[in-house]
């Protein structure tokens, strides 16, 4: 049975014409009904049967038809019903329900409307029906037919309203859970556009540090192959070792992307300062002379920033072997100062090659990427006189989360 009534409900709502004319002839039947009886007897309160006159019965068949428009045109509706109202209540017989339509249009009109519309229409319907009723009609002015007249107008005003407030509540309780999707969805594409671009950085310092140690060692290892084999042997396990670091590193950035289920998820700590020497000592032992310089006072820097730290000195001395020169020199300083540490490389290149920002690469776009995600700065570009020159100062203390920092 409800199954039924959901299906005709669900129906009626997809046609609001053919509603409204369902709603018209109820309205019309409860009329006509409600005219053919009196109940005012002769002892008293009795219950009888009536004829109603003929006038009543056009009225009440006006008033109902133009029900049927009153999603269309709500207030001329409330105009035609409240004047059919007004003359049944002044020349015609005041029990006929006739007003029973201008409380279903101005029930409508409440319902579409704004309150201050609604008040004004409300009052103005009451009032009008209710005075000229009192007035004008055939009853004393406290007859009950008058009284009855005002409450319901006034029930159809507030019953409309409480409609549009509903509506209004819903639609705002839709509207946000919409709103709240969506700013869910753009989180999370936020968050994995930052993480791709997190593991994009990282492959890249990986990838182009050790490749590059790769290609100056094995290039040595093909000039003196046939002179000098030990020097060659020599170039040829520092490619092996560059390689196999390259590899791990590799693993476990790639180890990052693993399910939480995934065995084997990587659990080496990220590279920082601690391992500075060792970064100086692959550079050196592919032939490319680095001095360091610290003034740190052995400070115990946050994840985030040893790796950001880490990764521009890295990056910084990849593009010294890449670009400066075969004789060219670099020098690496970390300075703490203050509440940052600031850290330098320099180079002395003389090739004409000597501008990393002009061959195209993300080196030094991955460098600031790095260091603005922390709150510092970088500062890149050729020295005077030749050679070119990193700083950053980065913050020992960090206000902000950066990807790089989980790695």
């Amino acid at each position: 049975m409800s199954g039924t009534l959901e299906r005709t409900r669900c129906r009626l709502t997809a046609h609001p014409l053919a509603l409204d004319a369902t709603l018209a002839a109820g309205v019309l039947a409860c009329m006509v009904a409600g005219s053919f009886v009196d109940p005012h007897g002769r002892n008293g309160v009795t219950w009888g049967v009536r004829t109603p006159d003929a006038l009543a019965l056009v009225l009440m068949v006006l008033g109902a038809l133009a029900l049927v428009f009153r999603r269309r045109a709500p207030r001329t509706v409330l105009a035609l019903t409240g004047t059919v109202s007004l003359v049944e209540c002044v020349v015609g017989d005041p029990r006929a329900p006739v007003a029973m339509s201008a409380v279903i249009a101005l029930f409508t009109v409440a319902a579409g409307t704004d309150r201050s519309t609604t008040l004004r229409l409300g009052l103005l319907t009451m009032t009008v029906l209710t005075g000229a009723s009192m007035l004008f009609g055939p009853l004393p002015w406290y007859a009950q037919e008058n009284l009855a007249i005002f409450a319901w107008t006034g029930i159809g005003a507030t019953a409309g309203d409480a409609v549009r407030s509903r509506r209004a509540f819903v639609q705002a309780i839709r509207e946000r859970a919409e709103r709240a999707e969506r700013t869910r969805e753009e989180e999370a594409r936020r968050r994995v556009a930052e993480e791709r671009l997190r593991i994009a950085r990282d492959l890249h310092d990986v990838v182009a540090h050790h490749i590059a140690l790769v290609n100056v060692q094995a290039g040595v290892a093909a000039h003196v192959m046939d002179k000098r084999p030990d020097q060659a042997k020599e170039a040829l396990a520092h490619v092996r070792e560059a390689s196999r670091s390259a590899l791990n590193e590799l693993r476990a950035t790639v180890g990052l992307l693993r399910q939480s289920g995934d065995p084997e998820a990587p659990t080496e700590p990220a590279p920082g300062l601690d391992r500075l020497d060792e970064l100086v000592g692959t550079f050196r032992s592919a032939g490319l002379h680095v001095e360091v310089a610290r003034a740190d006072n052995g400070t115990t820097l946050p994840a985030a920033v040893g790796l950001a730290a880490y990764r521009v000195i890295q990056e910084a001395l990849t593009n010294v072997q890449k670009h400066a020169g075969t004789e060219a020199k670099a020098e690496v300083s970390v300075v703490r100062v203050g509440p940052n540490v600031e850290i330098t490389v320099l180079d002395n290149g003389s090739g004409e090659d000597d501008a990393p920002e002009s061959g195209g690469g993300h080196g030094l776009l991955g460098m600031r990427e790095r260091v603005t995600a922390l709150r510092g700065t970088l500062t890149t570009g050729p020295r005077y006189g030749g050679g070119f020159r990193v700083h950053a100062i980065l913050p020992v203390k960090t206000r902000t989360a950066t990807p790089g920092g989980t790695a």
